[in-house]
């Protein structure tokens, strides 16, 4: 069984126990967090929502919140002597998936 999720602008294809990085939550660690499932696969058969299945839910519990590793931005006109560099860490929430209902 698993199911896609919706969360922060993104979709996730997710199963009982695994473990994803998502955009950051505003929720405590140890929090249990619910996400709205857009499609279900189950043994009966495959469901798709429009725009969300309707009784499905799905379950996780925040492991940590932090940031993710640096990435270097480089902007640059040519011939004009102008440049910038400047870094970027995202935010995250590492999620745990504790179960899935349909």
């Amino acid at each position: 069984m698993y199911a896609v999720i919706e969360t922060g602008g993104k979709q996730y294809k997710v199963a009982n126990g695994d473990i994803v990085f998502v955009e950051k939550l505003d929720a405590e660690d140890d929090a249990t967090v619910d996400f709205k499932v857009v499609a279900l696969s189950t043994d009966d058969g495959f469901k798709a929502g429009a725009p969300y299945v309707e009784g499905a839910k799905v379950t996780g519990k925040v492991l940590k919140t932090g940031k993710g590793k640096k990435i270097t931005v480089f902007t640059y006109k040519p011939k004009k002597s102008s440049k910038r560099k400047m870094g970027h860490r995202q935010f995250y929430t590492k999620v745990q998936i504790e179960s899935i209902e349909a």
